[in-house]
């Protein structure tokens, strides 16, 4: 998946192509999400590609987690939900992101 693949881009005064904010969904609590005690260590694109095969989608935990604008690196201790769906929260990213 391109996270910018629905950004709108747009010409700068400079000419220079640049992208439109992205906006990352809400994504709502399902009974067969998981959730998970962080380590040290633990990174946010690293349990993307443990449960979805891709770093790309750390946005998906980072957004279930309040962490979008947060570090890679999660408290050591915290509770991290990682959502079930990844296609439900591609879609809703998508939605969100195709109509603006």
């Amino acid at each position: 998946m391109n996270r910018y693949g629905n950004t709108k881009k747009k010409i700068d005064k400079d000419g220079k192509i640049v992208y439109s904010t992205t906006y990352y969904p809400p994504i709502p609590i399902e009974d067969a999400d998981a959730f998970i005690r962080t380590v040290f260590g633990t990174r946010i694109d690293m349990l993307a590609h443990e449960y979805y095969g891709d770093v790309s989608l750390w946005w998906i935990i980072a957004s279930s987690n309040n962490h979008q604008r947060a570090s890679l690196y999660p408290t050591p201790g915290a509770q991290i939900r990682i959502p079930a769906s990844k296609e439900q929260a591609i879609s809703l990213y998508n939605k969100i992101n195709s109509s603006r």
